[in-house]
């Protein structure tokens, strides 16, 4: 009996030692499956960003018959001293900031009011996805119709209620960032509003009866109850809309293509100028490289944050 068992540890041993065949199979065939959906990954998005952080370093131009140059850091150095640029860097910053704070608090109270027992409830959550389901471009031509300064929906309410004659709001000087920011803020808003939905129906209903029947108010819940369960999907999707809005390209192009005299430029405006009207690709790609650097930066401060959060627990 003692030499059956022996061999049978020697056996384990030795199995354990070593992969067997059926896993090494089992991995291939993994790979075999991750391949589909790698293979785009690295073609359109780990490619290029490979390819435009070599031509950061290039003084590649369109049109130029001469061979493209390496420069080294020469378009980095004239970025630092590129007032333009930190000018167009503050405005991406304004302009996250202003959409995803009051992005996320109105989400926020929609979502408490979506996740209550309401009448045609589910036409309500319908409804109020229907900004998210619109294509930038559609949404950015459909709110400059409401800006028209002639016959836009905003003057006209403006000039019925006696309040004035109205205003151009995205061509002056100091209502152009606000309008866009507007714009910004009901375009990204259900998105947010889902996220956070989602969060609240995941919290247990019986910590809210239990909270209740100790007498705590609907302040005193949210404070105790809902916002300690909702905080990582709030920090979550707070994070990823400000990558997202920092980001932003589309929307502010069709409303206003980064006027007047630059207050909405975004980077990603001036990095598009940069390229595709005055031919500076390399240039350009440093723009991004910078972006690409700042974003990670942020991002890897959220997930430090994050992971601290959850030790803590």
């Amino acid at each position: 009996m003692s030499s059956v068992t022996a061999t049978k540890r020697s056996g384990g041993t030795k199995s354990a030692a070593g992969p067997r065949p059926d896993h090494a199979r089992r991995d291939h065939g993994a790979w075999f499956l991750v391949l589909p959906a790698l293979i785009p990954i690295l073609l359109l998005s780990v490619g290029p960003l490979l390819y435009g952080l070599a031509l950061a370093f290039t003084d590649a131009q369109s049109g130029r018959t001469q061979a493209t140059q390496w420069v080294g850091a020469l378009n980095f150095q004239d970025l630092w001293h590129d007032t333009l640029f930190w000018d167009s860097f503050r405005i991406g910053l304004s302009w996250a900031v202003g959409v995803t704070a009051p992005q996320f608090l109105l989400a926020l109270g929609l979502a408490l009011l979506l996740n209550e027992k309401l009448r045609f409830r589910w036409l309500t959550r319908a409804l109020a996805i229907i900004p998210w389901a619109m294509p930038e471009v559609v949404v950015g031509i459909m709110w400059r119709l409401v800006y028209n300064p002639d016959a836009g929906v905003l003057n006209e309410t403006i000039r019925d209620l006696g309040l004035g004659d109205g205003r151009d709001w995205l061509t002056g000087l100091a209502t152009a960032l606000p309008a866009v920011i507007l714009v910004g803020v009901w375009a990204g808003m259900p998105q947010t509003t889902v996220t956070l939905l989602a969060g609240l129906q995941n919290t247990p209903h019986e910590l809210h009866e239990a909270a209740a029947l100790d007498g705590a108010g609907a302040w005193r819940r949210f404070r105790t109850v809902t916002w300690p369960a909702l905080r990582p999907v709030a920090l979550a999707v707070t994070a990823l809309n400000f990558i997202w809005n920092f980001n932003a390209f589309a929307l502010v192009y069709v409303l206003t293509n980064g006027g007047p005299g630059g207050r909405t430029r975004l980077p990603m405006l001036f990095a598009y100028e940069e390229a595709f009207r005055y031919g500076q690709f390399g240039y350009a790609a440093a723009m991004g490289c910078v972006m690409v650097a700042v974003i990670s930066v942020l991002l890897a401060l959220h997930l430090v944050g994050r992971l601290k959060g959850e030790d803590q627990r």
